[in-house]
């Protein structure tokens, strides 16, 4: 079974948007983005919790999805 996970891509040139991905693993869901940008940097990749989104994440495992103009953050491990 798939997770969600959710990452941010760096280009040379700037951020991409925000990026969801499918993988069983957080390795697996890296490996995934490199071969989907293989010139980007990944600056950060987490399963999003309770995080919910009307746009369509995919389903299988390998799928990626650029959502422009969406935001989010990965809950602070301060949180109490």
């Amino acid at each position: 079974m798939t997770k969600l996970f959710i990452a941010q891509v760096r280009q040379a040139d700037g951020q991409e948007p925000l990026v969801t991905v499918r993988a069983e693993a957080e390795g697996e869901a890296r490996l995934f983005l490199t071969a989907a940008y293989p010139d980007a940097a990944i600056t950060g990749l987490a399963e999003p919790g309770d995080w919910t989104s009307d746009a369509d994440t995919g389903t299988r495992a390998g799928d990626i999805r650029e959502h422009p103009g969406v935001t989010w953050q990965p809950p602070s491990s301060l949180a109490g």
